[in-house]
């Protein structure tokens, strides 16, 4: 019985998402296969041939001829891992990453417009069903951390949710007051109202599907300098390297968009995220003593030359 219902689902949901006909689906050249792993390029951690391999469960010619064709297109470049020479390491263009977002864009409209023809109370059972068919599925525990985390760029909603979230934690865990949250609603209209796609960035960490952090990568006022802002992992997503894999995509970025120096104002009662940042490279550079936020805090300033 559970196999027939297994698969009339399957049959109902590949139709309802137009998985046949991806390419007409969403208005795209692409086969579903070849949108998957340029997903994955561009959110990802599997930068290695073999590691694309494994984890999207391809024959390895298929996706060698698949990645040869995003060569010619000039999507993405091919060359040796500098960790392992043997290894293949692939990296969208600046083309690819633009075909990629467009995809993802194309996605989140048609998900949208399903989710649209749904009432809320609905969408929460949906969802929550959803969770549960994958954690039955895959085994949370055998599934490594790496492989429950995700990293991509801002949906609707992403942002109300940052200065939700920053400020709920904050006043929960250090008893910061409304002043923090205010701080933080600035930062996030700022970032909204100017931001340079090509200089500046928000990550939003998703951890089995759902938001477990952020973290946000902007221009400073120093010529050449970008600053690493709002760095944040839920309570309830912590201990599984989220903090650290957000911080090292922001440096990743800063270096990408030829900022010489990335840093960073923090507080020295965050001890995890300070850690973060040492790990990361990143030196302190001076320190003073403020009242803020309803607390006498010591403020640091952090800096990584790139």
């Amino acid at each position: 019985m559970a196999v027939k219902e297994i698969r009339e689902f399957n049959r109902f949901y590949t139709n309802l998402i137009g998985a046949l006909d991806y390419s007409r689906h969403l208005h795209t050249p692409f086969t579903l296969t070849e949108a998957r792993v340029l997903y994955e390029l561009a959110h990802g951690r599997r930068t290695d041939a073999a590691d694309l391999r494994a984890a999207l469960s391809l024959d390895a010619g298929h996706l060698s001829r698949m990645l040869a064709g995003f060569e010619e297109q000039q999507l993405v470049t091919r060359g040796p891992s500098e960790q392992d020479a043997r290894r293949q390491r692939i990296e969208l263009t600046s083309r690819g990453r633009e075909a990629a977002s467009l995809l993802e864009e194309r996605s989140q409209e048609v998900v949208g417009s399903l989710v649209g023809r749904i009432a809320p109370d609905d969408r929460q059972r949906l969802t929550a069903a959803m969770r549960t068919v994958q954690d039955i599925l895959r085994g949370d525990r055998r599934v490594p951390a790496a492989d429950r985390l995700t990293l991509r760029g801002p949906r609707p909603g992403d942002l109300g949710w940052a200065v939700e979230r920053n400020a709920a934690v904050y006043a929960a865990e250090f008893g910061w007051n409304e002043e923090y949250e205010a701080l933080v609603a600035r930062i996030v209209a700022d970032f909204a109202a100017t931001r340079d796609p090509e200089r500046e960035a928000l990550w939003i960490a998703e951890f089995d599907g759902r938001r477990a952090g952020c973290v946000f990568c902007v221009r400073d006022e120093a010529p050449g300098t970008a600053r690493l802002r709002l760095l944040l992992v839920d309570p309830a997503a912590r201990g599984h390297g989220i903090g650290g894999r957000l911080v090292e995509e922001c440096i990743s970025f800063a270096r990408s968009a030829h900022y010489t120096e990335l840093v960073l104002w923090t507080n020295d009662v965050l001890a995890d995220a300070r850690s973060i940042y040492e790990r990361a490279g990143f030196e302190l550079v001076g320190s003073r003593p403020h009242h803020s936020f309803g607390k006498d805090l010591v403020g640091q300033d952090w800096r990584l030359t790139l």
